[in-house]
């Protein structure tokens, strides 16, 4: 376990500075918490399978329409007070060397950014998982996931009194190995009354609620709807899992199909204890 930097945004290099600065609220003083997850897959547009090859090349180099894309998710993003990243990269050669986490930040208007970086390829890519937000989150942790490396969660709590443990993760394709994570982030929030777990699952909410070592970890599922692939949804990789007490009042896929995932948002009730 380690306990890496936690900063604030910085102007990105493509971006113009902006006029207008949002500060955080306090979270005493709010009742509800908008929560967005989603796999940007680095800023790649894909429509359809055949993109997978056709623009595999912009995995390993610069594409113009980039920073247009980043953009797009800059303006979903504003909207959500804590933001759940995978398939982000923290600044290489694909990115001319811009760190994706920071860039959206700033362009989203928000204070806060964390990044976790799962896959150092140097130059070639720096795969991460992120957490932005403008609400200061405490005591946040890198966790690298058993199974094959490449494979992290961040944890963090959000609230001074009562905290409520929120986990980010992508976990593995493989079913063995996705159960491996879960005990292992099962162990992460059994000592917390709220949690909320969120990103990338590459597996349904319906086995790792009834099928999985996070099956007696008291938590529900926000959605069922199908979120990969984004141009025809079959399959609900992409989820946010909370306890059973907490309230949801709103909650969706939205249809924002520019990631090869669609993104998942819902707004839930702060607990009171």
């Amino acid at each position: 376990m380690s306990l890496p930097g936690f900063g604030k945004a910085v102007i990105p290099v493509l971006l113009e500075p902006w006029q207008h600065f949002m500060r955080p609220d306090p979270l005493e003083t709010r009742n509800t918490l908008k929560l967005l997850s989603y796999n940007i897959q680095v800023g790649i547009q894909t429509r359809h399978y055949p993109d997978y090859l056709i623009k595999a090349w912009q995995h390993v180099w610069p594409a113009g329409r980039r920073e247009h894309n980043l953009l797009q998710i800059a303006e979903l993003i504003r909207h959500y007070d804590i933001i759940a990243l995978q398939e982000v990269d923290g600044g290489s050669f694909r990115t001319r060397y811009v760190n994706q986490i920071h860039y959206l930040a700033k362009a989203a208007h928000k204070e806060y950014w964390h990044q976790q970086l799962n896959r150092n390829l140097g130059r070639l890519g720096q795969h991460s998982n992120a957490m932005i937000g403008n609400i200061k989150p405490m005591n946040i942790y890198d966790h690298a996931l058993p199974g094959r490396k490449g494979r992290g969660a961040i944890a963090f709590e959000v609230g001074e009194f009562n905290p409520i443990i929120i986990v980010v993760a992508h976990l593995a394709l493989g079913r063995r190995y996705q159960d491996e994570q879960l005990k292992y982030i099962a162990g992460l929030i059994g000592r917390y009354r709220s949690a909320v777990l969120m990103g990338d699952m590459n597996t349904d909410s319906l086995r790792i609620l009834n099928d999985s070592p996070l099956k007696n970890a008291g938590l529900k599922s926000a959605h069922a709807r199908a979120t990969y692939p984004s141009w025809r949804p079959a399959k609900c990789f992409d989820q946010i899992l909370v306890s059973q007490h907490i309230n949801i009042t709103r909650m969706g896929v939205l249809d924002f199909a520019l990631s090869d995932h669609l993104p998942v948002a819902i707004e839930i009730e702060i607990p009171e204890y």
